[in-house]
């Protein structure tokens, strides 16, 4: 396993990976793969790289990318200030709970403290078993509602 960050010509691959970040409890119907052009979410992937917070790593196995981990600054979900990247994290099914996961978003903390950014948000459903690992990596909730909990990391 190799963790790198993402190429220029990989850039594509977000669209994919948001939508497998999709959180679909047990039971549920997956939602039709063109849900990520609504504008709620094409904002996670649309001109990636312009932004001063854009930034990207992915989880190569074996010459394939399984996992991603990115940031920027936007008004998303998980938004809590306008100088704060949020982040979006994503892992192919049958690399899920192998702590792959864990090590990008070290990886993804570490970049962001380096780059001067005081902190890091991020929104998950709150029935998401991510929720621990996020906890686990400095994640702590500000804010909820009847879903989600809002969590921000200090760096």
């Amino acid at each position: 396993m190799v963790i790198r960050e993402l190429r220029d010509n990989e850039k594509d691959l977000l669209r994919d990976f948001l939508y497998e970040a999709i959180f679909i409890p047990e039971g549920m119907e997956p939602p039709p793969r063109d849900i990520i052009e609504r504008p709620e979410l094409k904002l996670y992937y649309e001109d990636f790289g312009t932004g001063e917070a854009d930034f990207c790593f992915v989880a190569e196995d074996d010459g394939k990318v399984v996992g991603t981990v990115w940031t920027r600054i936007m008004e998303d979900y998980g938004h809590v200030d306008a100088s704060i990247p949020s982040f979006a994290i994503s892992m192919i099914k049958e690399y899920r709970g192998k702590g792959i996961g864990t090590e990008l978003m070290k990886m993804m903390l570490g970049h962001l403290k380096d780059q001067g950014f005081p902190k890091a948000s991020l929104a998950v459903q709150k029935r998401n078993y991510a929720v621990r690992m996020y906890e686990k990596v400095g994640f702590k909730t500000v804010d909820e509602n009847s879903e989600e909990y809002i969590m921000v990391c200090k760096l």
